[in-house]
């Protein structure tokens, strides 16, 4: 990405557009790719079928419990690893050809570590993101790492940025010209940090000023603070003529001037523990309220506005068929979505009224991605359905792995990289 002091109208321009079909076909950047949103604007030719005997490039076993998601740049592909006690944490490196592992770098060994209390999520679920030269790889609350593509070397180290995940974190870390930007939402304290890329150096940081309702006469948090915490990753739009920042949190979604970490705007809501990112929809952001009852909110983006916008900017707001964890895609005038169950819903994004439901086998949590006219979704159970979009339910081809998937999908030339609970796959039509 180019440096903000250098180009900021040309970052803004790669970052809402994507970038060429050339670039796109060769990296892989975000867990959910150039775009930040799961489509593929180039026509790589995914394979539509395969299993443990077809269509398989690749597969390299990899050790530990962690759902990050691959980052592919400079045919490298990078991935966060935990150890399922959350006492080691490091980073691993396939060359994307050949799947072999070039580096696996210790990153953070910690001696504490609170439970997960639950079975959905590990130590090592935020994916990394990549630019040239450099990967950077987070944890929460137990550090966050700079990586020398080119060699392994680790450029700098943080681990003094408290927060109390409670059930592990999940939040990914987002790039804007030189600042890496962390999301820190756990049951103790909320709020965004940016560093600087090159030297880990805090730029800024901005506290969430969410209006809490879980606190007692005496001042006593209701409860053990479950509904303050959330796993979401910031989504950049331009709006008008500034690039913003959009990022749900437990009760509340914000929007922030990414340079300065300035609030500008807010809507409220009941939702907490959210993981599905923000997509955008022309003038409109899709936005996910989390658990509880989930619901899927679309937001009038205006550049005027400020302050709170709960009542003045949402334009429509369903919660029947909403996921808890995985995100939604956008194909021309439909948005698609499973919830965690596997039940599968194309909706109007003009209106939200629903055009048709299905069930898919099993249970989804990986965000899913958009490539070739064809929409791939990925099971906790190793299957891949694959769909076309359209007004009406249409299965093109049902795959089955080994494993299951946490994590999403990343593409780059003509194959998919997948990381099922125990390998990585290289899916590419052989």
């Amino acid at each position: 990405m180019l440096p903000l002091k250098n180009g900021i109208l040309a970052f803004v321009i790669l970052t809402i557009t994507g970038l060429g079909n050339a670039q796109e076909q060769d990296t892989w950047p975000d867990f959910r790719g150039l775009s930040k949103d799961g489509i593929v604007r180039s026509n790589p030719g995914l394979p539509l079928k395969w299993s443990e005997e077809q269509n398989i490039a690749w597969k390299t076993a990899i050790a530990g419990r962690a759902w990050s998601s691959p980052v592919i740049a400079e045919g490298k592909l990078w991935l966060s690893n935990a150890t399922k006690d959350g006492k080691e944490m490091s980073a691993i490196c396939l060359n994307s050809k050949s799947g072999k592992i070039l580096h696996e770098i210790q990153l953070f060994t910690n001696t504490v570590v609170e439970p997960l209390g639950n079975s959905i999520n590990g130590y090592g679920s935020p994916s990394p993101v990549i630019e040239n030269g450099r990967v950077y790889i987070h944890f929460g609350s137990y550090g966050t790492a700079a990586i020398d593509t080119a060699n392994g070397n680790v450029l700098w180290k943080r681990s003094d940025l408290p927060c109390r995940h409670f059930r592990g974190p999940g939040s990914s870390p987002v790039l804007f010209g030189n600042l890496l930007i962390l999301t820190m939402d756990g049951i103790d304290v909320q709020y965004l940090v940016a560093l600087d890329s090159a030297s880990g150096k805090t730029v800024w940081k901005t506290n969430r000023s969410t209006k809490w309702t879980d606190i007692e006469p005496g001042g006593k948090i209701r409860g053990n603070g479950d509904l303050r915490k959330a796993y979401t990753t910031p989504t950049f739009t331009k709006v008008g003529t500034e690039t913003i920042m959009i990022s749900p949190g437990a009760k509340a979604c914000f929007a922030y001037n990414p340079t300065n970490g300035k609030e500008l705007w807010h809507i409220t809501y009941a939702g907490y523990s959210n993981a599905s990112r923000t997509v955008i929809a022309g003038e409109n952001a899709i936005i996910n309220t989390g658990y509880g009852k989930p619901h899927l909110v679309s937001l009038k983006l205006d550049p005027r506005a400020r302050g709170d916008i709960t009542k003045s900017h949402i334009v429509w707001d369903i919660f029947k068929r909403v996921p808890k964890r995985s995100s939604p895609i956008i194909s021309g005038k439909y948005l698609y979505m499973t919830t965690d169950e596997g039940i599968l819903s194309c909706i109007d994004l003009s209106s939200g009224k629903a055009i048709w439901s299905d069930r898919l086998r099993g249970h989804f949590s990986a965000s899913p991605i958009l490539a070739n006219g064809r929409i791939y979704f990925f099971s906790e159970m190793g299957d891949c359905y694959v769909i076309k979009p359209g007004t009406s339910f249409q299965l093109l081809a049902s795959n089955k792995l080994d494993d299951g998937f946490m994590a999403s999908p990343a593409v780059t030339g003509k194959a998919i990289y997948a990381r099922s609970k125990s390998h990585v796959y290289r899916i590419e039509t052989q």
